[in-house]
């Protein structure tokens, strides 16, 4: 199973948001949080910054969508040159329609849950999917406490997984850490999102290291 370190700049200086892309070089894409003020309680950065970032660095985007009505406007962040765009299943109209499309438009497509999601209405879909993605924490701010009570979910996720035989990779989003992230790559996780454990690091680069070799480690 391959490692993946996306660092989220939700916790990044956003006056230096360019230089602080470029300070991960080692990170397999940039996580990216959009948030509403809807489907979260917190407003952060849009499709133009998207398009600004993209202008300075060829590394990978990750596009977390926390919104509404992701159908509508999903597709407008490959427009901007993300290459995996994720949506929440709760805000979703027609999630298996909008992840092909997405598909289609040449991205990964990618479905989160909240924690008190249940995974077990995508058993049958999973395949549709590029990624899933399981919350660590309620989303809407980063540097919460990574919750441990998501750990069954995230082993049952990762099991009807390998059930498909397909190549679909499993994201934590929340608290992950140094402390954490051995445990969420024990329960199967194989691509993590840190934010504070990385940007808050005095060397942002050499903490993605760190964190992929602790998963390395506990991956199984």
């Amino acid at each position: 199973m391959t490692t993946r370190i996306t660092p989220s700049i939700l916790n990044a200086d956003f006056a230096r948001m360019g230089q602080e892309v470029n300070s991960v070089p080692s990170a397999d894409a940039i996580h990216i949080d959009v948030m509403d003020y809807h489907f979260v309680p917190n407003l952060t950065m849009g499709v133009p910054m998207v398009e600004s970032l993209r202008k300075v660095t060829g590394t990978p985007f990750d596009i977390h969508l926390m919104i509404d009505d992701p159908d509508s406007y999903a597709p407008s962040y490959v427009e901007a040159g993300a290459e995996s765009v994720t949506f929440h299943l709760e805000a979703a109209k027609a999630p298996v329609r909008l992840a092909r499309e997405l598909r289609a438009m040449g991205a990964r497509a990618s479905v989160a849950l909240k924690p008190a999601t249940p995974i077990e209405p995508l058993a049958d879909i999973l395949t549709e999917f590029d990624q899933i993605l399981i919350m660590t924490v309620e989303p809407g701010f980063g540097g919460q406490s990574f919750l441990d009570i998501v750990m069954p979910k995230l082993r049952r996720t990762r099991e009807l997984i390998d059930g498909t035989g397909a190549e679909i990779w499993l994201q934590v989003d929340g608290g992950v850490s140094a402390e954490t992230i051995g445990r969420a790559a024990e329960a199967g996780a194989d691509t993590f999102v840190a934010g504070s454990a990385v940007y808050k690091a005095p060397d942002p680069d050499e903490m993605v290291n760190e964190l992929r070799r602790i998963a390395d480690e506990h991956t199984r």
